[in-house]
C-alpha cells in the first residue's frame, strides 16, 4: 500500500473498520455454472418497475433468452441463464423477504443458446443511441447492490454536461473481494468496458478509482491504461464508505453532488467494476447479464470463496459449494456487513445485485444494546454527508418528520458509519432508514 501513499485521494468523514479482505482476496474466482436445483428469476432485480413475464408454464427456453420484459424506462429486462423448461410463473420468495412474481426454470444442463447470442456488435461503428439501447436490451444494472438500470444512468437530460466517467473499484465494504478479483483476473475487460462508455461521451475523461489496500489491481490497471490519454487510475485512501457515489466523486474530482441531486448534476457518471465488465460482455461478446461474481464468507462458512454464478442459482447450492457450515450462522447478509440486508431464508436465488453472501457466527453477529446518547459528536465527525446523526435520531424517535426532512434526513446514504463509531451503540441508521421510508410515503400521499 505504501507505494501509493503520497497521492491518495479521499473525502471528509468516514471510518476505518477492519477490512477483513485477506480471507478471500487471494481466492481466484471459481466457476459454479452448472446449478442442480431449479433456477428462480424474480421479475424485480432492479430499481424501477418490475418486469412482465414473457414466458408461461411448459415453455422451453434457451440460455440468453429474454424472459422478463422491462415495464418502463426505469426498468431492466431479465434473461434466462440456462436452457430448460419453465416449471411455473408465480410469486416466490425474494432475497429481500417479500414475495415477487418469478419465473421458475428446470435446468436441462444443455445450455443451448438463444439465436440473438450469435449476433456480433462493433461498438466503434455504432451510434450513441444504439450502444445505450444495446446496454438496455442486455439487462445491465448497477451490480454494486443498488441495481439502478445502467441505460438510465447513461441517458442524462440534455442540460447535464457529462465530462467524467468513474469506474468504482473502491470496494470499501469489509469482507468483499469480488470486484478485486475481477480487476486482477479480467483487467482488460474493465478497461474495454470503460472505453465503450467513453464513446458515449467523447468530451469526457475516464477514471478508475481503487483503494490503496488493492495495490496489485492498481498496478495492473495503471499498466493497461498508460497509453490511453483520456483514462487515469486514481489510488484512493482506504476508508469506508469510499465507494459511495457522492464520496467517490468528491475524492476523484473534488466536486460535491448537490443535496437531493444525482451524479449527473456534478457532471459525472459512476459505474461499478462488474457493471462495466457486463457492458463489455454486452457489446463485445453479445451476452446479456446472466452471471455475476459473489463473495461467500463469514465465520460460519467452512471455506470462504469467490464464485462466478449464474443468476437464478439457489443460494443453498453456494453454501454447499463452500463446504457448508462449521456452525449454525447467527446472521446471514446479502451484501457487506455495513450496508448488507439480512436474509430471511437461504432458499432464494442469486440476483443481479448479489455481490456477497456473509454467514456470521455468534461473535461476528453480536450487536450491543443501546444506551443513552452522550452528545460526544463522533457521529458528526464520521458522517460522510456531514449531517447531524444524533439530532436526526431524536427527530425520528419523536416522529417529527417535518423536522427530519428539514435537517436533510433524506440525504442519509444509510452507510452505518455513525452506528459504527457511536459509544452508546445507538441504532442510528435503522431509524434513518425507517424515517426516510415514512417521509417518502408521506410525499407520495401529498402527490
Amino acid at each position: 500500500m505504501s507505494q501509493f501513499s503520497g497521492a491518495l485521494r479521499t473525502f471528509k468523514g468516514g471510518i476505518h473498520p477492519p477490512d477483513s479482505k485477506k480471507i478471500t482476496e487471494g481466492k481466484p474466482i471459481e466457476d459454479y455454472l452448472d446449478p442442480q436445483m431449479d433456477l428462480v428469476f424474480p421479475m424485480q432485480q432492479h430499481i424501477g418497475a418490475p418486469c412482465k413475464p414473457l414466458v408461461k408454464k411448459g415453455d422451453r427456453i434457451l440460455r440468453g433468452q429474454c424472459i422478463g420484459e422491462a415495464a418502463g424506462f426505469v426498468s431492466s429486462p431479465i434473461h434466462s441463464s440456462v436452457s430448460g423448461v419453465v416449471k411455473d410463473v408465480k410469486p416466490m420468495l425474494h432475497i429481500n423477504g417479500s414475495k415477487v412474481m418469478s419465473v421458475v426454470v428446470e435446468n436441462d444442463h444443455q445450455y443451448e443458446e438463444a439465436p440473438e447470442l450469435a449476433v456480433r456488435y462493433e461498438y466503434t461503428a455504432m451510434k450513441r443511441e444504439e450502444i445505450v439501447e444495446r446496454i438496455r436490451q442486455a439487462g445491465i444494472v448497477g451490480m454494486g447492490g443498488a441495481g439502478f438500470p445502467a441505460h438510465v444512468k447513461l441517458s442524462p437530460g440534455p442540460d447535464k454536461k457529462i465530462d467524467t466517467i468513474i469506474v468504482n473499484g473502491a470496494e470499501c465494504e469489509p469482507f468483499l473481494s469480488s470486484d478485486y478479483r475481477v480487476m486482477i483476473e479480467a483487467p482488460e475487460k474493465v478497461v474495454e468496458g470503460l472505453k465503450i462508455l467513453l464513446t458515449l461521451f467523447p468530451e469526457a475523461k475516464g477514471y478508475i478509482g481503487i483503494e490503496n489496500n488493492k495495490p496489485k489491481s492498481i498496478e495492473l490497471l495503471m499498466d493497461l491504461t498508460k497509453e490511453i490519454p483520456n483514462v487515469s487510475v486514481v489510488p484512493l485512501l482506504t476508508k469506508y464508505p469510499q465507494g459511495g457515489e457522492k464520496q467517490l466523486i468528491n475524492a476523484v474530482t473534488g466536486r460535491q453532488v448537490p443535496s437531493g441531486g444525482l451524479p449527473a448534476d456534478a457532471g459525472c457518471i459512476v459505474h461499478n467494476i462488474d457493471t462495466v465488465v457486463a457492458i463489455y460482455y454486452a457489446l463485445v461478446e453479445s451476452l446479456p447479464l446472466m452471471r455475476r461474481i459473489v463473495t461467500v464468507a463469514g465465520g460460519a462458512i467452512r471455506e470462504a470463496k469467490n464464485f462466478r454464478v449464474r443468476i437464478g442459482t439457489n443460494i443453498q447450492e453456494l453454501i454447499q459449494a463452500a463446504g457448508g457450515f462449521v456452525t449454525e450462522p447467527y446472521k446471514i447478509l446479502n451484501g457487506g456487513p455495513m450496508m448488507g440486508m439480512p436474509l430471511y431464508s437461504t432458499d432464494v436465488p442469486v440476483l443481479k445485485g448479489t455481490s456477497a453472501l456473509l454467514f456470521f457466527n455468534e461473535e461476528e453477529a453480536f450487536i450491543p444494546e443501546e444506551s443513552q446518547c452522550i452528545r460526544c459528536g463522533k457521529c458528526i465527525e464520521a458522517c460522510p454527508i456531514h449531517l447531524l446523526p444524533y439530532e436526526l435520531n431524536h427527530l425520528a424517535l419523536r416522529r417529527d418528520w417535518e423536522g427530519f426532512e428539514r435537517m436533510h434526513g433524506m440525504d442519509c446514504i444509510e452507510c452505518g458509519s455513525c452506528c459504527y463509531v457511536c459509544p452508546a451503540k445507538r441504532h442510528l441508521t435503522q431509524t434513518f432508514k425507517a424515517g426516510k421510508q415514512i417521509v417518502a410515503a408521506n410525499r407520495k400521499k401529498k402527490g
